[in-house]
């Protein structure tokens, strides 16, 4: 059963209108298709929805005209630094796309130089960045219980197009897995995230190959996304991503189907 809950639209910093992916993943097959437009954050609207009553009236309509053909969910992705009123949403995938040091909000994902930046603001300390970072995003995570964690390790996103800073860190490591321990078990799933992938960036998705080891050995729960942009991503990599998840050692994975998240075998 093909589905995907993340996905951004020109609602955001998508390409593609809502209609449009509708209608594609129709032609796919998905059982289920979810929109995430990303949450209003008022210090960087670059990339966030700042049309939201649109967006929500669109996909709304969207379920009603399309509900013979897949089932439609209305989600965003709230970042922890611009929260949403969750009545008006069927999930929301929480996220962290910033640092926040000495009252300034650095972005740790939108390129090489802005991930550079964080790691100059914490004193070119791999160890200081990794707690700032995972420090604020678990209480977050703890505190607004999110349906589903995005991309828990997207601060590593650049990590293979240079030196390898992060991922080859033992204690880089060793930081991020005290972090997901804390919040393993708080209800939320995991998004095993493949943009990297599309984008040329990684060769594995996010969470990282010992994260998600870390996961399957606590009995966390995941959910499969390709964190969708355009059209071309709509199941980008799923395949492999299956079989490298079999690998780890998961056996199954969640889908939102008939209103209910539901395990259904990899």
């Amino acid at each position: 059963m093909l589905s995907n809950l993340h996905t951004h639209t020109t609602y955001c910093d998508g390409a593609d209108t809502p209609e449009r992916i509708v209608l594609s993943a129709i032609e796919k097959g998905f059982c289920s298709i979810g929109f995430s437009g990303h949450s209003y954050t008022e210090f960087d609207t670059s990339y966030c929805m700042t049309n939201i009553n649109g967006y929500i009236k669109e996909i709304n309509n969207l379920k009603e005209k399309y509900k013979d053909k897949i089932q439609i969910y209305l989600g965003v992705e709230e970042d922890m630094y611009g929260r949403v009123d969750r009545k008006y949403f069927d999930y929301i995938i929480g996220s962290s796309h910033y640092l926040y040091k000495d009252g300034h909000y650095y972005p740790v994902d939108e390129s090489l130089d802005d991930t550079k930046k964080c790691y100059e603001v914490c004193n070119n300390d791999l160890s200081l960045f990794a707690e700032s970072y995972f420090s604020a995003f678990t209480d977050y995570i703890l505190q607004r219980k999110p349906k589903i964690i995005g991309h828990f390790d997207i601060l590593t996103k650049y990590d293979e197009t240079e030196e390898t800073l992060l991922l080859n860190n033992k204690e880089y490591l060793r930081i991020a897995k005290r972090y997901l321990n804390r919040v393993i078990d708080c209800g939320s799933l995991f998004e095993v995230n493949t943009r990297a992938i599309s984008s040329g960036l990684r060769a594995e998705p996010y969470p990282c190959r010992e994260l998600l080891y870390e996961i399957c050995k606590g009995k966390g729960k995941i959910i499969l996304s390709s964190d969708c942009h355009c059209l071309d991503d709509l199941d980008s990599h799923f395949d492999e991503t299956k079989l490298y998840l079999k690998d780890i050692g998961f056996k199954t994975v969640n889908i939102l189907y008939n209103g209910e998240f539901t395990q259904i075998p990899l």
